[in-house]
């Protein structure tokens, strides 16, 4: 079973979800100078599957997502799309806000 690392980080009242492949974690991947940098401050979470990575993302004002499978994943539920992923070294990466402010 494909698993994912997942991340809940609460800050200032706003949950914000850090999501990667699980392969990846631990890299670090340059292009240019953009470094897209899967670390464990960050990232460093427990195991999940992607039903409890949707949940979580569901659940949250903003999400870090970073991976091909998580992206496709989540694409396929109609949740993110790969036009919009930033492609750092054939990583995709994406940033979901729901709200973070209110008027």
């Amino acid at each position: 079973m494909s698993m994912y690392l997942l991340r809940v980080h609460n800050i200032d009242g706003k949950k914000i979800v850090a999501v990667c492949d699980e392969e990846i974690f631990g890299h670090v991947y340059r292009e240019g100078d953009i470094v897209l940098d899967i670390s464990l401050n960050f990232y460093g979470g427990r195991r999940a599957n992607v039903e409890e990575v949707v949940e979580a993302i569901n659940n949250a004002d903003m999400a870090v997502i970073s991976g091909k499978r998580i992206v496709s994943e989540l694409e396929k539920r109609g949740l993110a799309s790969k036009e919009f992923a930033l492609s750092v070294q054939g990583q995709l990466h994406i940033q979901m806000v729901k709200e973070v402010f209110e008027v």
